[in-house]
C-alpha cells in the first residue's frame, strides 16, 4: 500500500462517510478495485481511517457539546447498544464479512430501496416541530442506537441507518443528522481503539506513516462532507442516495459475475 493509496482511501472516506451510502462499502470497493492485496494492515486501516472523520465531527461540534451535557447524556444512551453487539461480533466482521462484496451489494441494493421507500413514506407525514436537538428523549437516543447497529454489516450505512431511524421515531430530519454526526464520535472511536487494540502492530514503522496521512486526508474532506450534507437536507430528501445505492449495488453485481 502507498502514500497514493492512502489518499485516495482518505478522500474517499471523508466524503462518504455522513452521508447514506456506506464508507466502508465504498472503502472495500476501492480498495479491490486498486488491486490492494488482503493484509492485516489493510483490515485496520479500512476500519481505523474512520478516526479522521471523528476529528472533523470534535471540530465542528466541540462547542456545542460542551455547552449541552445534555446532549452527551444522550449520546451515551445510544451508544451503549451499538458498543455491546459491536464488541461481540468485532471478530466475524473483520475477518469474515468485510471481504464479503455479494454481501455488500446486496445491503447497498437493498439499502438503497428501502433509504427511497421511507423516503416517500416520512414525505406523506406531517413535518415535525423542530425542537431542540438535546430535547430528544433518552428513549429515542437507545431505539436510534438500535438501528445504527445494522451497520455492523458492511454497505448497510452507520448514517442511513440512524437517520431513517431517528425519522421514523418522529425526530426532525436536521436534528436526526446532527444527532447522527455526534453519535459517530463514540462509535467510530470505539471501534478504531477495539481494533488498534487487537492488532497494534501492524501500525509500525512505514505503515504508520501511510496511516497517518489518510488519517488527515479523511479529516479535511469530511469537514467539506458535513458541511456540504447540511446544506443539502435544507432543500432535498435522500431518495437520490437511494437510487445511487442501487446503481451502485448492480453495477457491483454485475462486476462479481462477469469477474
Amino acid at each position: 500500500m502507498t502514500y497514493l493509496h492512502s489518499i485516495i482511501l482518505g478522500l474517499i472516506e471523508g466524503i462518504t462517510e455522513f452521508l447514506p451510502i456506506s464508507s466502508t462499502a465504498h472503502l472495500i470497493i476501492a480498495s479491490k478495485a486498486l488491486r490492494l492485496p488482503e493484509s492485516e494492515f489493510l483490515s485496520s486501516f479500512l476500519i481505523s481511517i474512520q478516526l479522521g472523520a471523528i476529528l472533523s465531527v470534535a471540530v465542528l461540534y466541540a462547542k456545542r457539546i460542551l455547552q449541552n451535557p445534555k446532549i452527551i447524556l444522550k449520546i451515551i444512551a445510544a451508544f451503549i447498544p451499538t458498543a455491546i453487539i459491536g464488541f461481540a461480533i468485532y471478530g466475524v466482521v473483520k475477518n469474515y464479512l468485510l471481504d464479503s462484496l455479494p454481501l455488500i451489494a446486496g445491503a447497498l441494493l437493498v439499502g438503497g430501496i428501502i433509504l427511497i421507500i421511507l423516503e416517500r413514506y416520512f414525505a406523506k407525514k406531517k413535518v415535525q416541530a423542530e425542537i431542540p436537538l438535546e430535547d430528544i428523549t433518552y428513549r429515542q437516543a437507545a431505539l436510534i442506537g438500535i438501528f445504527q447497529t445494522l451497520a455492523v454489516v458492511p454497505g448497510v450505512s452507520r448514517s442511513a441507518a440512524t437517520i431513517m431511524g431517528g425519522l421514523s421515531l418522529g425526530v426532525s430530519r436536521k436534528n436526526i443528522v446532527e444527532f447522527s454526526f455526534l453519535l459517530a464520535l463514540p462509535t467510530m472511536l470505539g471501534a478504531t481503539v477495539l481494533d488498534l487494540y487487537k492488532t497494534p502492530p501492524v501500525l509500525a514503522g512505514n505503515d504508520l506513516w501511510i496511516w497517518i496521512i489518510g488519517l488527515i486526508t479523511a479529516f479535511i474532506t469530511a469537514v467539506l462532507g458535513i458541511k456540504f450534507f447540511l446544506r443539502y437536507i435544507q432543500k432535498h430528501d435522500f431518495q437520490a442516495f437511494g437510487w445511487y445505492r442501487i446503481a451502485l449495488g448492480i453495477i457491483l453485481f454485475s462486476f462479481i459475475l462477469l469477474s
